[in-house]
């Protein structure tokens, strides 16, 4: 049998030209972006949809029944009675018609005339809390995570030392704590018996808002305790992930050959164990969004902190259906998003989820 002769082996075939791989690969991540947004965008309408049904589901007319039970606690205004039909609905009016006019005041931001707060807009009243809440969450959740994920590293790294035997026990016991919990301990020791921070509110009641440098300072004070409460609350969840993560990847092959080629352990640590070992984290950090923000609404109302979650608990103690809607919807909206920029994260430092998942 005579066996043909190959010819010379084309170099363009099998190794892809720089240029045709570097556009491969951006065509895999845009695919994937999109593919991400796509999904975001389909849940945020699931959510839009969700709060428009779910008070028209009641049983007979749910807006007369809502102005029939405010109307027991105070007088309404023909305003308000208005805005709450245009919100959940006029009796004999086609859904479809009212899901429509919800859809275009969701897109304009009319969600109606606060009661609690008449004869303000909800979204005018919505707009006074949204930043204190943001800079809250979004300060802590940062200062959490990079202290969590950094003391887990060291702990990870050195197994059985005192920082290990200290830390890991009692991030534990710190992360089985509800935030309430711990916002009113640190209310009992530092407002009532030390009586060195303030317990309430967001500044000093006699002081104007503005960017000035006493005003700023008052802010600073006011937002120790409740950033305290949420980093103390969270930073043992990130602690002990890192480090079961860490003593899972020391132990890899491509780690010992660092060591055995000689490598410092400070590049051992961090380029090599803690650069992979820091993927799930990144992952859960978007899983836990949804309970960092329920437990700020809970710190913010043990704070009397003028944010969404203090709106939420006035709006609730005033029968204010059209301001807990609006909010309802925000905060979902809100976790929807911060998700989505955790997602799109995860997929930009790890090429393997973008391989995956497109």
């Amino acid at each position: 049998m005579t066996v043909p002769a190959l010819g010379p082996v084309d170099a363009t075939v099998v190794a892809p030209r720089p240029g045709r791989r570097l556009r491969s690969v951006r065509l895999g991540t845009a695919r994937y972006f999109l593919r991400r947004l796509g999904f975001y965008a389909v849940a945020a309408a699931l959510a839009i949809t969700l709060n428009f049904l779910i008070p028209r589901l009641m049983p007979g007319d749910p807006a007369s029944a809502l102005i029939a039970q405010m109307q027991q606690k105070q007088t309404l205004s023909g305003d308000q009675v208005h805005a709450i039909y245009r919100l959940f609905g006029t009796p004999g009016e086609p859904l479809w018609d009212q899901y429509v006019t919800y859809l275009n005041q969701v897109l304009h931001f009319n969600f109606g005339i606060s009661v609690a707060y008449y004869p303000t807009p909800v979204w005018e009243v919505i707009r006074t809390g949204l930043p204190w809440t943001v800079g809250l969450v979004g300060l802590t959740s940062v200062l959490s995570f990079v202290l969590g994920t950094a003391a887990g590293v060291v702990s990870g790294s050195r197994v059985g030392s005192r920082f290990d035997s200290f830390m890991t026990p009692a991030s534990m016991f710190m992360g089985s704590l509800p935030f309430f919990w711990v916002a009113l301990i640190l209310v009992l020791v530092f407002g009532v018996q030390l009586s060195w921070l303030p317990t309430s509110g967001g500044y000093d009641g006699d002081m104007l808002p503005g960017f000035n440098g006493p005003f700023l300072a008052s802010v600073l004070q006011h937002g120790i305790l409740p950033a305290l409460t949420m980093v103390m609350a969270s930073v043992g969840g990130w602690l002990v992930g890192m480090r079961n993560m860490m003593v899972t990847t020391v132990s890899e092959d491509y780690v010992l050959l660092a060591r055995a080629k000689g490598l410092s352990k400070a590049r051992v640590m961090f380029q090599y164990a803690a650069r992979n070992a820091v993927l799930p984290s990144v992952a859960g950090f978007a899983l836990t969004i949804g309970t960092v923000v329920s437990g700020q609404l809970l710190v913010e109302i043990v704070f009397a902190y003028p944010g969404v979650g203090y709106l939420l608990y006035q709006a609730v103690s005033s029968v204010d259906y059209p301001l807990m809607q609006a909010l309802f919807l925000i905060v979902s909206l809100s976790v929807l998003a911060a998700n989505f920029v955790a997602d799109s994260v995860y997929g930009l430092i790890d090429p393997r989820a973008r391989e995956t998942r497109s």
